[in-house]
């Protein structure tokens, strides 16, 4: 567990979490032993925000942590992406005003991080605005998980500590390996494209797999062809390894070629399930057996049973905790938390 925190020190590390990750910043909370904080955050009937923090933080090292994400809050409301980020925002800046020493956003899932760059005219770099509205309202620290694209650390002029899931998603196969449940069929690890080729690539090092990867075009946002499988998945295990499932059109298609093309049985495994639209019919009607991801973001509603979640609540208490003491964060991860 590393260092303890004592009744002193913790008066000056204090954490709150946003309603996106009510859960997730309990189980952070558990694995620091510390209590969340008590914070009041609401909605008005014109759908505006409102946040108090409802305990001094004055000269504390204020921690929030809040996906920029839609979600289903513990009362029932429906948050949506932009309410997200804007409760994030309102925290960081009622934190400043309140004279915290310092101001860290755990944002585990990072909204907008696909719209990393210009891909047609007349377009917005909308990860980057993100980046500059944290900044500016006054944030010190980013802590983050499994980027989609890594140049959005480099939006920042302040210190990011980019976390990742991967040896995490590996344990869980690794104990299904051991147990017996995955056969003793070769595994090999399926990159959705080829941006994702390294991060398949030390996916597959930790299982002792091969490698495979899918060929694909996007006509439109949120729509998928796979145009070709390359490598040899015949008689295998295939897991497709990805940072995010959103609708899942993309990865039911591409199990589909992993299955025509001789696998076995096909897994799933991503970080962040935001599983948007048809994503659970699409799922549940798919030849994925399992799949498995994070709690960087509430499961939505309906989820059908072949979905398991695992909690980052451990690694990002563990980060926390080395940030809060200054000590290194990549030793978590034995310098392999850059995937780039």
């Amino acid at each position: 567990m590393g260092k303890t925190i004592d009744r002193e020190d913790a008066k000056r590390l204090m954490l709150f979490a946003g309603r996106a990750s009510e859960g997730l910043g309990r189980r952070i909370a558990e694995r620091l032993d510390i209590e969340v904080g008590d914070v009041t955050l609401k909605t008005f009937s014109n759908g505006e925000l409102y946040t108090r923090f409802e305990e001094s933080i004055r000269g504390a090292d204020v921690f929030l942590v809040q996906s920029t994400a839609s979600a289903v809050t513990s009362a029932g409301e429906h948050m949506s992406v932009n309410d997200s980020l804007m409760e994030l925002i309102f925290m960081i800046d009622a934190a400043r005003l309140a004279s915290a020493h310092r101001i860290t956003a755990v944002i585990p899932w990072y909204g907008y991080s696909r719209q990393d760059k210009k891909s047609a005219p007349r377009e917005p770099i909308s990860a980057k605005a993100v980046a500059d509205l944290l900044q500016a309202v006054g944030v010190h620290r980013v802590l983050t998980m499994d980027l989609h694209a890594g140049q959005i650390q480099g939006f920042f002029h302040i210190p990011v500590d980019h976390m990742t899931a991967v040896p995490l998603l590996a344990s869980h196969f690794e104990s299904r390996r051991f147990g017996g449940d995955l056969g003793g069929d070769e595994i090999v690890v399926v990159s959705p494209d080829a941006g994702r080729v390294k991060l398949a690539n030390h996916f597959k090092s930790r299982l002792d797999g091969t490698l495979a990867v899918l060929a694909k075009q996007r006509p439109a946002h949120n729509e998928a062809e796979v145009l070709a499988l390359i490598g040899d998945v015949e008689g295998k295990v295939a897991i497709l390894i990805d940072d995010m499932i959103d609708t899942a059109g993309t990865l039911v298609k591409g199990a589909e070629k992993v299955k025509e093309a001789g696998a076995t049985r096909v897994f799933a495994a991503a970080t962040h399930g935001i599983f948007s639209g048809p994503a659970y019919e699409r799922l549940a009607d798919s030849v994925i057996e399992r799949v498995i991801v994070t709690d960087t973001i509430p499961l939505p509603p309906g989820a059908p049973d072949k979905i398991d979640v695992v909690s980052v609540g451990r690694i990002l208490g563990d980060t926390i905790r080395n940030v809060f003491w200054d000590d290194s964060v990549s030793e978590i991860f034995e310098g392999e938390n850059q995937l780039f």
